[in-house]
């Protein structure tokens, strides 16, 4: 006999309506209450939120039964799970997904300092049964998210360049999902943060901007390698200034501004965050928002699971074709005029142009190695391989996002209207062009002119 599988269920699973949860103790006397989540595992398992040491826990533990009633949001059906409890996990990538969920829930009842998760209660499903009562039919012209998503991956199949990849990808989330506003990240090889490649539907681009790990649902789904939703706004996993403005005021960034806006809604309702993944690794992530509650649903967690997988595969072809071709060096450009001093700081890799910060991290140390040979030998076309193989760069281990680097330093010179710009001119062959005269300053002791 198979066992019952929920995955026809997941609506229910959303926390829309509160779920009903039974347990008898010893003597077999009932207890029920409700529960704030029930989370979707696989098939055969959910996993419950764990809040408080009450009666039901001590029921659970002492028999390792229990049953939940859950309600479909748009049909209003009822089911019963009848549950065999397997364990309690503490941290994970369940836990974490069950966590930021619960704080959008929180937030949305206002009950931020009650609904704290504790620990996600893992069960088996051992029966489902359908509870009578009166169903709603689902609503016609539905959008198919299947049929979405491989339109999507076939657009981005036509792509052979990680620039016109990476907006692709945004591009198709509006066109084929009604995704308005979505961002690719990157992640820094080794590192503890991820930075932005890719937006579609903001003010302002945000090319460049940071997210630590761990910060957000951005940060969450990178550290742990799982997706993360949240239905309602929450602060928890709001994005903002307030980590880098805490640092200045505690003396430990300098007054100089080394941080670009991170470029999120204001007031989200729903968010979701994907890995991207690269041969079992984080690579970065694709992430989306919207301002309606509840805009993410396991339905649109699945499809954009698809377009994840299929853009981390896509990278890895494009960056061995890059590797593997040879193009024809270009002419050099003709000099420029003016003079612009590019000023390099160690410390961080930070670069500024003039008085304006441009770029930090191993963005910066490329360009200021491209800077400096571009000065010292008049070069101006150059190769991602003689980059990745240069030891005084110490990129990540392993360099693998070199490419979207390059592609954040092209946008980011682009979006700052700079003296300075990074063209493709061959399969893993760029030209750094310069409209001005250079002047480079590196920082140390004393801040002496090269």
């Amino acid at each position: 006999m198979s066992e019952p599988g929920i995955d026809g269920l997941r609506r229910s699973l959303e926390g829309v309506f509160a779920a009903l949860l039974a347990t008898c103790d010893g003597e077999g006397v009932p207890n029920v209450s409700m529960i704030s989540q029930v989370h979707y595992v696989d098939p055969g398992r959910v996993a419950l939120s764990y809040q408080f040491f009450n009666k039901t826990r001590r029921n659970l533990l002492a028999t390792r039964r229990a049953a939940v009633q859950i309600t479909d949001p748009e049909t209003l059906a009822h089911h019963r799970l009848d549950l065999d409890y397997e364990e309690t996990q503490t941290s994970g990538p369940i836990f974490e997904s069950m966590k930021a969920k619960l704080a959008g829930i929180a937030s949305y009842h206002g009950a931020q300092d009650i609904f704290r998760l504790l620990g996600a209660d893992i069960f088996r499903v051992r029966a489902i049964e359908a509870v009578p009562g009166p169903v709603r039919p689902l609503p016609p012209d539905r959008r198919s998210l299947l049929a979405a998503a491989r339109r999507t991956c076939e657009a981005l199949d036509g792509l052979q360049d990680l620039e016109e990849l990476l907006d692709g990808v945004t591009g198709a989330l509006a066109r084929e999902f009604g995704i308005e506003q979505s961002i690719i990240l990157m992640a820094e090889g080794g590192g503890d943060r991820l930075y932005t490649v890719a937006t579609h539907g903001y003010p302002s681009g945000g090319v460049g901007a940071e997210v630590l790990l761990g910060e957000g649902v951005i940060g969450v789904a990178a550290r742990e390698n799982t997706p993360i939703r949240i239905g309602h706004m929450t602060l928890e996993y709001r994005y903002g200034a307030a980590v880098s403005a805490t640092a200045r005021r505690a003396g430990l960034l300098c007054e100089e501004a080394r941080t670009i806006l991170f470029p999120g809604l204001s007031a989200p309702r729903s968010q979701i965050a994907l890995p991207i993944r690269e041969g079992g690794r984080v690579a970065g992530v694709l992430f989306a928002e919207a301002e309606t509650v509840m805009r993410f649903g396991y339905e649109e967690e699945d499809a954009l699971a698809l377009v994840a997988g299929h853009l981390g595969a896509r990278m890895a072809l494009i960056r061995q074709e890059a590797e593997e071709a040879e193009a024809a060096a270009a002419p050099a450009p003709p000099p420029g005029e003016g003079m612009v001093t590019m000023r390099y700081f160690p410390h961080d890799q930070s670069v500024f142009l003039d008085h304006d910060y441009l770029i930090k991290g191993v963005a910066g140390a490329i360009l200021w190695r491209l800077a400096r040979e571009h000065l010292a030998t008049g070069r101006t076309e150059f190769t991602t391989r003689e980059l990745r193989l240069d030891p005084g760069l110490r990129l990540p281990a392993p360099a693998d996002n070199l490419d979207a680097r390059l592609v954040l330093l092209r946008k980011r010179l682009e979006e700052r209207r700079a003296c300075l710009r990074i063209e493709k001119s061959g399969r893993g062959r760029f030209q750094l062009l310069a409209s001005s005269r250079l002047a480079l300053q590196q920082a140390g002791p004393a801040e002496d002119a090269v």
